[in-house]
């Protein structure tokens, strides 16, 4: 019954910001369809605030974790600078959704280095990009921490399928006492 045959996301934020929960969501979501499954994740500093990069593909067969440069379908950025670090996993006609929210690196923290302006415009100009802010959604959802089941619902409306399947895979994943905020987590990336 599924209508996702084959897809490469790669998820991309900050040490803490869920990146790990959205893979896991991502991959019990393949197997309750049935898809064979292969993630694998890039942990920088992650700790201490660092660039975290994961990487979910699912299909009929999946022989290898990674997703090269230019082969995702999608890239779920939780932040504005790591969605530009990642614009070149995208493959032609793939989308970028991103969370609006930035988090600044060290660097920028100790005054090293500036911020980039203009992120989303850049990122316009280079790819589909779907920008939001996920992280007001996910307050309204009840816990600002649910940025990541946010986009994950975003996900799901454009990759489409049943969206039963997709929440069955939320609550595979998320433990009860948390549930149903992300739920309405969940719901709030869906439908906006």
């Amino acid at each position: 019954m599924s209508e996702i045959r084959n897809l490469n996301i790669v998820i991309v934020g900050v040490g803490g910001q869920g990146t790990l929960l959205a893979s896991r969501i991502l991959s019990t979501l393949a197997l309750k369809l049935g898809l064979d499954v292969k993630a694998s994740e890039i942990h920088g500093m992650a700790q201490r605030g660092g660039s975290v990069v994961t990487f979910v593909r699912m299909g009929e067969r999946v022989y290898a974790p990674m997703v090269e440069e230019g082969g995702a379908d999608y890239v779920l950025a939780f932040e504005q600078l790591e969605a530009m670090r990642a614009v070149g996993y995208l493959k032609k006609g793939g989308v970028m959704i991103a969370n609006t929210q930035k988090m600044s690196p060290m660097p920028v923290v100790t005054g090293a280095a500036k911020y980039p302006e203009n992120v989303l415009e850049s990122l316009t100009q280079k790819c589909a990009l779907d920008a939001f802010d996920a992280l007001t959604l996910a307050h309204e959802a009840g816990d600002g921490r649910a940025v990541n089941v946010v986009l994950i619902g975003a996900l799901a409306r454009r990759v489409g399928g049943d969206a039963e399947i997709w929440r069955d895979a939320v609550r595979a994943c998320v433990p009860p006492k948390f549930l149903e905020i992300n739920l309405r987590a969940f719901d709030a990336g869906y439908n906006r």
